[in-house]
């Protein structure tokens, strides 16, 4: 069962339409383009079975930068992304779910400051 087409993500003051471009056996992807700044926005998520259920929610982001030195454009690229490593046995949706929400919390307590100090080089 795939995420509703199109999705969208709101990156800086930017909405970015998603459609989907890719779906498979436990995958979709999405992708679009920022109008901002021309990045290229890739929305997958995916889902492994075996011993372990492995589910995947991951953002790929792409921009052309100019190099300082001679002004060429340089692509750069960053992704970010959350894994659930679940066993087989053991532990319902739901009860994944709450994990996550404390995490969530966790990190996005006083705006995101735990996101802030990590991305500074914290731990």
């Amino acid at each position: 069962m795939a995420l509703s087409d199109p999705q969208s993500i709101t990156i800086g003051s930017d909405t970015i339409s998603l459609p989907a471009t890719s779906r498979g056996d436990g995958f979709s992807k999405y992708s679009g383009v920022a109008a901002s700044d021309n990045a290229k926005v890739l929305l997958t998520l995916s889902n492994a079975y075996g011993r372990r259920t492995r589910r995947v929610i991951r953002i790929d982001h792409q921009k052309d930068v100019p190099d300082p030195y001679n002004g060429l454009k340089n692509v750069v690229s960053m992704s970010n992304y959350m894994v659930f490593d679940i066993p087989v046995l053991g532990y319902t949706a739901a009860e994944a779910k709450a994990i996550y929400s404390g995490l969530k919390t966790l990190y996005t307590a006083s705006s995101d400051s735990v996101i802030t100090k990590l991305l500074g080089g914290e731990s």
